[in-house]
């Protein structure tokens, strides 16, 4: 099984959609009133609905269709609109200077993180969450490679102004950082 029909799979019997990610759900207040916004790696969305409802024009990219189409489903329900597009996010970054928020939560490939910093524009905020090797729970990959080393966020987006910052031994990492 390929990993976008196991992602396809994952989500056609997900009972509900997950809330949004702490990084974002607890930092709203950082978030600008206007701009563009980007989910990366969206999954069923919940970031990008907020995003939405915040008043962004808001992108959100997976590479699992089921998912984008609940999103959709979703996002008509609210009466928001989001901008989903299926898209290998790997091997298809976002192109430079185009979004004021990248939200990216569970997901992680650090070849990835100097396209995202370039795609931030000047003053655009990144909200990063996943997991770390320091794993204190089941929950997320069984591979390491998956997973961040202890400051190995900070050290990805060392170019970045960090804002918010915080690896509690909880499993997950969280950063808010603003490009320059």
């Amino acid at each position: 099984m390929n990993g976008a029909t196991e992602w396809n799979s994952r989500y056609q019997i997900l009972p509900h959609m997950p809330p949004p990610c702490q990084v974002v759900a607890a930092h709203t207040h950082l978030l600008p009133t206007t701009g563009t916004a980007l989910d990366l790696a969206c999954g069923l969305g919940a970031n990008a609905l907020l995003l939405a409802r915040h008043g962004l024009k808001t992108y959100a990219w997976d590479y699992a269709e089921t998912a984008l189409e609940r999103l959709q489903a979703m996002a008509r329900g609210e009466q928001v609109q989001i901008h989903t597009e299926l898209r290998d996010v790997v091997n298809s970054p976002p192109p430079a200077n185009s979004f004021d928020v990248i939200v990216v939560c569970r997901f992680l490939d650090r070849h990835l993180v100097p396209f995202l910093t370039l795609a931030l524009k000047p003053n655009g905020l990144v909200f990063y969450q996943t997991f770390t090797r320091n794993s204190v729970s089941d929950g997320g990959p069984k591979n390491p490679a998956f997973r961040l080393a202890e400051n190995e966020l900070l050290r990805l987006f060392a170019d970045l102004q960090i804002v918010v910052y915080r690896e509690e031994g909880n499993n997950e990492a969280l950063l808010v950082a603003r490009k320059h």
